[in-house]
Order: structure tokens, then sequence, then C-alpha cells
């Protein structure tokens, strides 16, 4: 239950809702969306991407000379896990034609259509299959399913909401592939919700100029990853998984192209080296890092490993200055700091009002315009509620939902967002959610073409791995179906390629050359990555029991030690 304190604040959000609710009630927006120029203004100055110390300038590999999310850079100028020299290649574990690294939505629905094709696939998975930030969706996926909407109009809001950064050739696949992968999905069996007469139910996400967010309640990620990983399963005999096996390098042939993983078991301590024709990277974000200090609604296995790899290996990466922030992650209770508040609250009508109860911005602003005012308020405006714990947030008026959809609309619609704060006996129909921004998405990756190809030969990536997709900010709805879309893409191009590429000598050269290189730049670190699983032990603990340090845990909170 929230303190007496905030209880106060509590009445005032109330006293303010009824005259909400008649504006809400006549169609007019209480405050207007912001203007091109009022979007730039509240960016530049609240943002955390555009804080001084945000970026700094990689100084080496393929991106050169760019400036990178600060961590970022700091992930990629780090020391293999391993010494070329101790590892012995011409014992191969595992021959595969498509080796799919990561086992969350990418990697399942990649798996499954490279299994249509007749090729022999493996997966790869730090956790069990299916422990992913797929499995952490709420809101929906979008697409144009419509009579009122097409393709076109949500290739243009996606391409406004990503700044205008992004690679049009990757949002045209998107939004065109759309209405088929939510037709798919359903045949496979992910429950859409519908109306009483069958119509697919849409609803309105942050940036859009139409209704196509399809959703399973706001269980979306869930019922869509238990769909894909039961059709994995399904396929034993074409698709094999080995789960706690991470990736941790590429394995490159003599003849520069990428030529399968050596994988790390955690249970037996081993390694494995898998030679494969084509290989998939889908192993998600980089919420883990918790960069500039934030909470994060990523599960914990998403440290980005696959742009280490995949960056070690000479493929380039685009857009990774860009961090985006869910608007509303939980700041209280303390026990679920950081949790994902879905935006399909404010879809439904949900409004983030300050602790006088005012409604300060257009609640369906794209996330990082409606971050950055979150962060306005709780800052300079010193308008947020702020928590025991001395955090300020910003209060999301839940109850006005019922009132004006009808009793019961919140229970139907929301059941885990219920679920989630009833065990802190607060009753969201009745109590507002007390959230802030939290790091939620990696806007950019490995750059990819619209076929899942990266700059080197035979590697693939999908999914939050890649870059180019979104520009620099995603809007809601889009993740999931950008798993989709590029995982089947990646699928079908790798497998295809698969029936003709020829192998030569395996080596790990290019891991002898990247150390060779940050020798030669001057850098001097003791980071190892990929991180793998982050550490949150005490930073002084960790030091005074550095013997017992397991690299393949990391250490501090980002996985790697703080520098002396």
């Amino acid at each position: 239950m929230y303190p007496e304190y905030m209880m106060e604040s509590i009445k005032m959000v109330e006293k303010t809702r009824p005259k909400r609710v008649e504006i809400a009630k006549i169609g007019k927006p209480v405050v207007e969306p912001m203007k091109l120029k009022e979007r730039e203004e509240i960016l530049n100055r609240f943002h955390p991407d555009y804080k001084a110390d945000a970026r700094r300038v990689l100084r080496i590999g393929p991106n050169k000379g760019e400036k990178l999310t600060t961590k970022v850079s700091e992930l990629l100028e780090s020391h293999s896990r391993i010494s070329p020299d101790d590892i012995d290649l011409s014992n191969v574990d595992y021959d595969v034609d498509v080796l799919i690294i990561g086992g969350g939505g990418g990697g399942s629905m990649a798996a499954i259509w490279a299994q249509k094709q007749g090729v022999k696939v493996l997966i790869s998975t730090k956790l069990r299959i299916g422990d992913a930030n797929s499995m952490m969706s709420q809101g929906g996926m979008q697409a144009a399913v419509n009579p009122h909407d097409n393709p076109i109009i949500h290739y243009l809001d996606a391409i406004g909401g990503g700044h205008f950064d992004n690679k049009p050739e990757l949002v045209e696949t998107l939004t065109m592939d759309a209405p088929m992968i939510a037709k798919y999905l359903e045949e496979l069996g992910v429950m859409w919700d519908k109306e009483e007469d069958g119509v697919l139910v849409t609803k309105a996400g942050g940036g859009t100029s139409r209704r196509r967010m399809l959703s399973c309640r706001d269980y979306t990620g869930v019922e869509i990853m238990r769909t894909l990983r039961d059709e994995v399963k399904n396929h034993p005999e074409d698709i094999y998984v080995l789960e706690y096996t991470p990736a941790i390098e590429l394995i490159m042939d003599n003849k520069d192209q990428v030529a399968g993983a050596l994988l790390y078991q955690t249970e037996t301590e081993e390694y494995v080296v898998v030679r494969a024709k084509t290989t998939i990277i889908t192993t998600g974000g980089y919420g883990r890092l918790h960069i500039q200090g934030f909470a994060t609604t990523n599960h914990y296995g998403a440290t980005a490993d696959g742009l280490v790899m995949a960056y070690r290996a000479g493929a380039k990466l685009l857009y990774l200055d860009s961090v985006q922030y869910h608007p509303t992650g939980a700041i209280f209770p303390e026990q679920i700091l950081g949790f994902l508040v879905t935006e399909k609250v404010r879809g439904l009508g949900g409004q983030p009002v300050n602790k006088f109860g005012e409604l300060f911005v257009f609640p369906l602003e794209p996330r990082d315009v409606e971050a950055s005012a979150f962060i306005r308020e709780c800052t300079e405006r010193e308008k947020g509620i702020t928590t025991p714990a001395g955090r300020a947030g910003i209060w999301l008026d839940s109850p006005i939902i019922d009132i004006l959809s009808g009793p019961g609309t919140i229970q139907k619609n929301l059941p885990a967002m219920v679920r989630q704060y009833h065990r802190f006996e607060i009753d969201i129909s009745k109590y507002p959610m007390l959230v802030f921004p939290t790091l939620h998405y990696q806007n950019g990756g490995i750059e990819i073409n619209e076929k899942g190809e990266t700059t080197i030969p035979n590697l693939y990536a999908a999914g939050e791995t890649s870059g180019g997709l979104h520009g620099r900010n995603r809007l809601m709805g889009n993740s999931i179906l950008d798993y989709n879309v590029f995982g089947r893409r990646a699928a079908l191009h790798a497998s295809e390629k698969a029936k003709t590429v020829k192998l030569g000598k395996l080596h790990l050269d290019h891991v002898r050359n990247y150390e060779k290189e940050l020798k030669e730049s001057g850098i001097e670190t003791k980071r190892i990555a990929p991180i793998l699983l982050p550490d949150y032990r005490n930073f002084e603990v960790i030091r005074k029991h550095r013997k017992e340090f397991d690299p393949f845990l990391g250490g501090g909170i980002t996985g790697w030690y703080e520098e002396e």
C-alpha cells in the first residue's frame, strides 16, 4: 500500500479526475500533442542520450571514430573470454546448416522457418529457450489489418517515430509483412484479442496515427513466445536446442566467412565447437548494462553478447548512440523497480499526472518524447512524487480507464498489471501507479539489410540485436513485429544460402587481431566480454574476493570490474 504522505497527492489526482474525464469523453485532448520543434527542444534538454557524458568515441573496429553510447563503447573495447591458442577447432562437436544464437522470439521464429526449408538447425541459448525480452513484452504488436489503415501509413508512422533515421527498405519490409505475420501467428495458435463478432481488437500506441495494436490482453509476449516455443519443440528431429550454452565467439574460415561459433556449456564448463554454413544472431538487447544507472525492464541475459561477437568478427554496427527509455517503469514499490508498466495503460486512456494531479503531457507522444517530459516534470519543475528511497516519479492515473470505458475494463485488459500490483496491496482500478522512465530497448545494433544479412558473409541478425529498422526511437508494438518479420526473413535467406556454402579451414584469427588492435590503440582494461550474466554483488565484496571471480559471470553491476 502507498505511504500516507503519498495518499495526500493521490487525493489531488482524484480531485482533478472528473474534469479530465469530461474532456476525454468528448474526444478532445486535455494536453495537445507537441509540435516537431517542441519535441526537439525537450529531447535536447532532458533525454538521457543528450547528456554530455552519454556518448564517447569508439577507438577500435569497423565503427572506429564514431560516437556510441558510453557503456557500449566500453563493452566493445573489452578482452575476449578466450585465448585462441587454447581452443582446438579441429574437433567439431556439431556440424549444421544453420546455427541460431539466441532462443527468444527471433531465434524461435528463425528456427521454425529454417526447418521448413529442409535444413539442419541448431539453437544455442544462454538460458532456457524462451528466457528473453520477447517473453516480457506486454502491450501488443502493430499490424495494419483495419480497413481504415494500411502498411503505407504504418510505414510513415515508424519513419517519423525513428526521427527519419530508419533504413527505409527495412521499414518497408516490416510494415508490408505485418498483416501476413499477424495471420501466421494466429494460425500457429496465438489467441489475439477479438470482439464478440470475431473482429480483431486494435488499440492506439504512442506515435501512431491509427489504431493498429493487436494484443493478447497484456500477456502478448508470453502468448507469442509460448506458441513459438511449442512449435520449435514440435520438431526435435530438425531443430536441436542447446540450453544454458551461450556463444562466446564467432568462428571464421580462411575464406573470410562466418563459419559457426564457439559455445560455452555453463553446466559442464566445457567449450563446444559448432561449424555452421550460416549463422543467425538473435541475442536481443543490452538492458542489463544499466546505462546511466537506470533500472531496466530487461531479462537477466540482456547483455549485448551478439554485438560483441559480431563486432569482433568485423560486422558494422548502426545507431548505437541511441537508447530507449520506456516512459512508464515502476518506481514504487521498491521490489518492482524498473518493471514495465505497459504502454497499453495509456492506450486504454490512462493519463500521466504530476503530484498536483495535473496532466502535463499528451499521453501518447513517442516514447522518447514522453520519457523526456516525465524527467522534466520530476527535475526542473519539481512536480514529481518522492518515494521513501528518495526517487521521484509520476502518477499514471489508471482508475480513469474504468470510468471512461466501464467497470472491469482494467481487469479484462490488464490482468498482468493487476496481479503485479495486487502483490503489494495496490488496486490499480482504485489507485494510480507511480512510474518513471526505465531502460527498455536497444534502438541500434548490427547493421542488416532486408534479407537480415549483416556486412560479413554468412552472418545474419534479427530482432533487437539488429540496427537500422527503428532509427533512433522505436514505436510501441514494432519490436514484437520486428523479431517475427526479420526472424523469418533471416531464416529464409540463411537457409537458401546454406545450401550452396562451401566452408574452408576454421580459425579464430579475428580474436587475435582484435586483441592486437586493443594493444596498439593503447587501451588498457580489465573488462571481459561477452558479459553473459550481470553480477549484482556489492562492488567492495567483489574487490575483496577477486580470487573467487568467475569470468563467465562477469563482475559488478554491468558485468565487469570498475577501473582502478
